[in-house]
């Protein structure tokens, strides 16, 4: 798997970008507040679907423009594909395109190009709140599940309806009657995700020890643990079971729901702990050791997307290395000698020599040759 070619229009801060790939190691170089992340960001939404630093698709478009157009050419399941993605301003809906024939939702994209992403923020994803690992968990396994997906996309419509009601049923108090139904059907598909997010974890955790050990050289021993709905002793049970455990966490806190005004059960609150040598990561552990652990937990990603789906995914390192001594630098790059991988990155430093060179300033592709150190 492999994006070949990318063209932007009107997305960010990019006027227009043409640019080509190389199948093994892009360095994208330049300053800062070049471009050089929107660049990521937009491999990122032709993967995902979605952006990772906002939800608001408007904020997608380059200033004044009218449109944002991204388009991918890319090699996938043995052939050459195209993806497209054309943004509107306003509320017009977006407009996607596989091939050049136009798809009425993400469904057929998803899974074409898979990527996983780190940025400086993973690095402190293990010691941040619960939404940030959520966050992960789920940018994974809607790339991997699309029934994942659908699912994530339905509870966090219910989530927000059932809200609206907590907040407002004192003034309309005829709208708490609707409380049992919604709860209900969030604990249909709420069930799904937790079965869908354990099962992961699994893989995860398995992987992310094993990483973990590579690199502490055996010196320490990393674990996670799911953490959801307290009513849930093994969420490897069978979805009916889930379900009936959730119902139970609903009913026990109907009451103090009216009285917050606030969804209080339910997966959203999920998370996951990290435990090192039988001591909290996000408590007691230390800025190196969140870091390994963090690099461990990409890595860990990127060989069960590779397992899971057959095909390396691309692998996407937003001034990652910058953030790392020169121990975790070596580390990383020893990971990446297969599959496509983009770095950015405002240093050349010795990155020169272990990858062809896009350079980025002010939104534009630069063709200027860059001279490596000697």
């Amino acid at each position: 798997m492999r994006l070949d070619r990318l063209r932007l229009r009107g997305f960010r801060n990019y006027r227009e970008l043409d640019a080509d790939f190389v199948p093994g190691v892009n360095l994208i170089l330049g300053d800062n507040a070049q471009g050089k992340t929107n660049l990521l960001e937009a491999i990122c939404y032709l993967s995902t679907g979605r952006a990772f630093r906002t939800r608001k698709e408007a904020e997608l478009l380059r200033f004044g423009a009218d449109f944002a157009d991204l388009e991918g050419e890319i090699f996938s399941q043995g052939r050459e594909q195209t993806l497209r993605a054309v943004l509107f301003a306003g509320k017009r809906p977006r407009q996607l395109y596989l091939n050049g024939v136009k798809e009425k939702s993400f469904g057929k994209l998803q899974g074409l190009l898979t990527t996983v992403l780190f940025c400086p923020e993973d690095l402190l994803v293990l010691k941040s709140g619960a939404a940030a690992r959520r966050r992960l968990l789920d940018s994974a396994l809607c790339q991997l599940r699309p029934g994942y997906d659908r699912a994530l996309t339905e509870y966090n419509r219910l989530l927000e309806q059932k809200s609206a009601i907590l907040r407002q049923w004192k003034e309309y108090p005829a709208w708490a009657d609707a409380l049992p139904e919604f709860n209900l059907r969030m604990a249909q598909v709420g069930a799904v995700l937790i079965g869908y997010r354990a099962n992961y974890l699994v893989k995860l955790d398995r992987c992310t020890a094993r990483y973990h050990r590579e690199f502490s050289g055996g010196a320490e021993d990393l674990r996670l643990s799911y953490k959801t709905v307290s009513t849930i002793d093994n969420p490897l049970a069978p979805r009916q079971e889930l379900e009936q455990r959730i119902l139970e966490h609903q009913e026990a806190h109907l009451r103090a729901e009216l009285e917050s005004g606030q969804c209080l059960t339910g997966p959203h609150k999920d998370d996951f702990d990290v435990v090192l040598d039988e001591i909290s990561l996000k408590a007691f552990g230390s800025q190196g050791q969140t870091r390994t652990a963090a690099i461990s937990l990409k890595l860990a990603e990127r060989e069960i997307f590779r397992d899971d789906t057959g095909e390396e995914p691309v692998l996407l390192l937003d001034d990652v290395l910058s953030e790392l001594d020169a121990r975790r630098q070596d580390f990383v790059l020893n990971q990446i000698k297969t599959g496509q991988v983009f770095i950015t990155c405002c240093e050349t430093d010795r990155l020169t020599e272990i990858g062809a060179v896009t350079i980025i300033q002010n939104g534009k592709k630069i063709q200027a040759p860059l001279v490596p150190p000697v």
